[in-house]
């Protein structure tokens, strides 16, 4: 398949720049994972911004790991060559290189990796699953090829540098399928053609796995808890069967779930009933309700949650704290914070200029790393 040989082709040039590289080790799967989605770093960076700890100007990677955190996640795009548009240093993010980039400065700074596979240019999310512009024209047989072709061939060019993830998402919030229209669960005849390509994704990890000392865990992801049961019974049904780990999106605005103690009960009776790990894969929470730029935020703190938490520096600490607590005693893997480091600055989106998180990341408006965040470090 062409995606193959361009990635060869790729893998076989940049083989000789692949300097400083790290020793991996297996993760040890016993740890409670303290997880930061930090995809967003990179080219906020290249945007101007600025991390500090204690006023000091610091590597974000070496901020997050000083406080506990254990595992980074990051997020790969196919082809967004529409970034490019948006920025006028003309780089791609989120693309191969840039996330080559991301998983080194995490494992040099010691932690593991949660490479999470869109298989899209773009947002790929419960109303957004498309395909990468190379695919589109692929038959539902050649597609299957494609995302075997694609996982295992990216993975082989971590594995040359070195920087083999520790965990694999086979797909990014795929509540209603992925690769549409092929992919989208739309009939049962959909719901084959998901699981089918799920399981060419997974085959593809567990083969790769063969041939290295890392084996990375699959993770498969939904959006919202009370999503998932329906989610994973449908794709149990049509084979989805050889998995790890049961990923979550937890958001407090538009989940069922508004208590701690029906988060965790969820949690509890989803191993029971699945006999996998559970992990929540993203969630955040706002420390104030301003905004530092003209971006909209997407998180403020109405009424959905339970009165203790305020949209403070306190209450996000709480809410945090209080989540990672409910997960780990009811036996779940770990929890992984949505891009805690998008601070506002001149980077553009698709949507605007500036963050439309800069209220619920970990950093102040100056770039300063919140004092309430620091209780990870126990």
């Amino acid at each position: 398949m062409q995606v193959k040989r361009i990635l060869n082709i790729l893998l076989f040039c940049c083989c000789f720049f692949a300097k400083g590289q790290q020793r991996n080790t297996p993760w040890k799967w016993n740890e409670f994972v303290i997880g930061a989605d930090m995809s967003y770093v990179n080219e906020l960076e290249d945007a101007g911004g600025v991390y500090k700890m204690n006023g000091r100007k610091e590597d974000p990677f070496t901020i997050i790991k000083s406080i506990g955190v254990n595992t980074v996640r990051v997020r790969l795009w196919h082809t967004p060559a529409w970034k490019k548009q948006l920025n006028s240093n003309g780089k791609m993010y989120s693309d191969l290189f840039d996330v080559e980039k991301t998983i080194r400065r995490a494992k040099q700074a010691g932690m593991a990796v949660n490479l999470d596979l869109h298989y899209s240019d773009t947002w790929a999310d419960p109303a957004h699953q498309s395909t990468p512009a190379a695919w589109a024209s692929l038959s539902f047989e050649a597609l299957k090829d494609s995302v075997y072709q694609y996982t295992f061939s990216v993975l082989e060019y971590f594995k040359a540098r070195n920087l083999v993830p520790e965990m694999i998402q086979i797909g990014n919030e795929t509540n209603s399928g992925m690769l549409w229209p092929i992919g989208k669960t739309e009939d049962a005849a959909g719901w084959q053609r998901y699981a089918a390509l799920v399981n060419s994704g997974m085959k593809a990890v567990k083969d790769f796995s063969a041939t290295t000392t890392i084996k990375p865990q699959i993770i498969l992801h939904v959006a919202q808890l009370q999503h998932v049961d329906f989610w994973l019974e449908n794709l149990i049904k049509n084979g989805v069967v050889d998995f790890d780990i049961i990923g979550l999106s937890h958001y407090y605005p538009w989940s069922n779930y508004t208590t701690m103690k029906s988060i965790g009960s969820k949690i509890d009776s989803l191993q029971t009933a699945y006999h996998k790990k559970v992990m929540i894969m993203e969630t955040a929470f706002p420390f104030t309700n301003a905004n530092a730029d003209t971006h909209t935020n997407i998180l403020t703190l109405n009424n959905q949650l339970e009165n203790r938490y305020e949209a403070t520096e306190n209450g996000q600490a709480a809410y945090i704290a209080d989540l990672f607590k409910t997960v780990k005693q009811n036996k779940g893997s770990g929890v992984m914070y949505w891009e805690p480091a998008w601070i506002s600055s001149p980077m553009k989106d698709l949507w605007g200029t500036g963050s439309a998180w800069e209220n619920a990341a970990w950093f102040d408006f100056n770039g300063n790393l919140l004092k309430g965040i620091r209780f990870f470090k126990k």
